[in-house]
């Protein structure tokens, strides 16, 4: 009888660890803020600058204050941004950690 040579098994499965259960929804949270539009235009305003009034992003998107501090609210309590109250008003900047988690979520 012939042997046939056996060829090493190679896997190619992916080269991530698996998540853990709660950066899995902490991830989801934030990828699901950022499902609508004008919020996806929110963070990129934010990203232009250390900080940015709100009173800055009503006159950029055209919407009435409660509309931006709602999305502004989605945002913050998905962990992508953070705001400080000077004031009457309210100033929001980025969370860079949020946004890096998930960048490399992404593989970029």
């Amino acid at each position: 009888m012939k042997s046939i040579a056996t060829l090493p098994v190679i896997c190619c499965g992916p080269a991530t660890e698996p998540l853990a259960v709660h950066e899995r929804d902490q991830l989801a949270s934030q990828f699901k803020a950022l499902a609508d539009p004008t919020r996806v235009a929110i963070v990129n305003q934010l990203s232009g600058a250390a900080e940015v009034c709100v009173c800055n992003l009503v006159e950029a998107f055209d919407l009435s204050q409660p509309t931006v501090s709602h999305h502004l609210k989605i945002l913050r309590e998905a962990g992508l941004v953070e705001s400080t109250r000077r004031g009457t008003w309210a100033y929001y900047r980025l969370v860079p950690e949020a946004l890096e988690a998930l960048r490399a979520t992404l593989g970029a």
